[in-house]
């Protein structure tokens, strides 16, 4: 089984998904292979619908001048082509013959199939040194590596509306999150903040100044678009993973699931998006409601009485309809189709500050935040095993791809590896990434089920918890 399994997943890359005649056997691996997000279709007035986590702009965005892929991954100029080949859509993973990625931590991607001209999808996978910024005394600091601090840091940037935002995150954040860390070579324990409170300021604080700093050069440096961020930072024993956006993170630990991170979508967020509106009812501009229908209401069902919830409620109750409530919803559709303003699927992330409204002047950008969700796993509580991981995914990953099946790979793809063996985790990603993309067949990219692939860009890092060397 050990050999199936490597040679399969080792010919879907190396073949762009081309399967390889083999026995059947039920333990090999289901076509799984990797690689970014297009603008939606324009909405009607009132604005129709945008795709999933992509925002509609005004104005047609400028195509960029070049078309990048993390660094780590080493792509030749041939390389390059095939990961921007929207047809064979083949995977990539770092080279086996380069430096390994911390941890042995395993990388693949995939680019769409053609929903957008590019992969915007990015990835940053780094090692930070923090220096210390004073003294507890006040006096500055002589810089020494025994001063400081150094953290683990791995980054998914989904890209929508153009790919600038996400480039821009996947070079600058860890470099916004270690200038809030320099803080904490001087942080006492005298008062009732904890270390870990300070690292999870640190992160949001850092996002919010990678956030500013779209906004100020979002014209000179062309940084179109938003993304999606989910970063995750190891320090002094614990994980650190915070999202923004749909992206998700789960840790499979022993066969055990434990969600990492949530989405934020329209839905997810619904209450807090009509709490704003209710606040601030200038920035619906006259063309929304705050409140919520089933559906839309039509001008014959004026003083009729349906079905409504606002800001406060979870359930539904009745009210009387009234002429303002025949304003287009702020946030509609449901599931993957729901949208803010009719316009974009996603409520968290990095940039989108230029985006409004279709048709319309009206921006969007004060519905959407740039605070991540921080949630913390402490490494130290727990005997890990080298099959435990971390799993980060876009949401190419998780539109058709469920925990267990994610947990399920894990313990297929990892079984067949020996636990010391630091390429079972680029497998496992490339794994994961081939079969939420599935394989060409006459109706499209289709998934063993016969149900349509993921279309999305994927991109997938699987981080080892356990075995030797992985962390300290």
């Amino acid at each position: 089984m050990l050999n199936r399994v490597r040679s399969a997943v080792a010919h879907l890359v190396s073949s762009g998904g081309a399967p390889p005649p083999r026995p059947k056997s039920p333990d090999l691996p289901n076509a799984p292979s990797p690689q970014t997000a297009a603008p939606p279709e324009a909405p009607r007035s009132p604005p129709a619908t945008a795709g999933s986590g992509s925002a509609a702009p005004a104005k047609t965005v400028k195509a960029r001048a070049s078309f990048s892929r993390p660094t780590f991954l080493q792509l030749s100029p041939g390389g390059l082509r095939r990961a921007d080949d929207h047809a064979g859509r083949a995977v990539q993973s770092p080279p086996d013959t380069g430096r390994r990625l911390p941890w042995s931590t395993g990388y693949a991607e995939v680019i769409n199939a053609g929903k957008s001209r590019h992969n915007e999808d990015q990835a940053c996978c780094e090692v930070v040194y923090v220096e210390g910024r004073r003294s507890v005394s006040g006096a500055p600091r002589e810089p020494s590596q025994g001063q400081g601090l150094c953290f683990y840091y791995w980054g998914l940037f989904d890209g929508h509306a153009g790919g600038g935002a996400a480039e821009m995150a996947a070079r600058l954040l860890h470099r916004h999150i270690r200038e809030q860390l320099k803080d904490l070579s001087c942080w006492s324990s005298q008062k009732e903040v904890t270390h870990e409170s300070l690292v999870v300021g640190a992160i949001e604080n850092a996002f919010q100044f990678m956030d500013e700093q779209m906004a100020r050069e979002r014209r000179g440096h062309q940084v179109e678009g938003g993304c999606c961020a989910l970063v995750v930072v190891y320090l002094l024993g614990k994980v650190y993973v915070a999202n923004a956006g749909d992206s998700r993170a789960i840790i499979v630990r022993n066969g055990e699931i434990i969600p990492m991170s949530r989405e934020f979508t329209p839905e997810t967020e619904r209450q807090r998006l009509q709490l704003l509106g209710f606040l601030k009812p200038e920035l619906l501009g006259g063309e929304f409601t705050h409140l919520e229908f089933p559906r839309r209401i039509q001008p014959k069902e004026l003083g009729q009485r349906m079905l409504y919830r606002d800001q406060n409620m979870t359930g539904w109750a009745y009210k009387k309809i009234e002429l303002e409530d025949l304003r287009f919803p702020l946030v509609c559709g449901e599931g993957k189709k729901a949208r803010v303003m009719a316009t974009i699927g996603v409520t968290r992330g990095l940039g989108d500050h230029n985006l409004k409204v279709c048709s319309s002047t009206l921006p969007i950008k004060p519905f959407l935040s740039c605070f991540p969700e921080v949630r913390v796993y402490d490494l130290t509580q727990y005997e890990h095993c080298p099959d435990d991981v971390l799993v980060l995914g876009t949401d190419g990953l998780w539109d058709v791809t469920s925990d267990c099946e994610v947990a399920a790979t894990v313990d297929r793809v990892l079984s067949a590896y020996e636990p010391n063996d630091p390429s079972r985790y680029k497998a496992l990603a490339q794994a994961l990434v081939l079969g939420a993309r599935g394989t060409p067949r006459d109706r499209g990219w289709r998934l063993p089920n016969n149900k349509l692939g993921s279309g999305d860009d994927i991109s997938v890092f699987v981080i080892p918890l356990g075995g030797p060397g992985s962390y300290s």
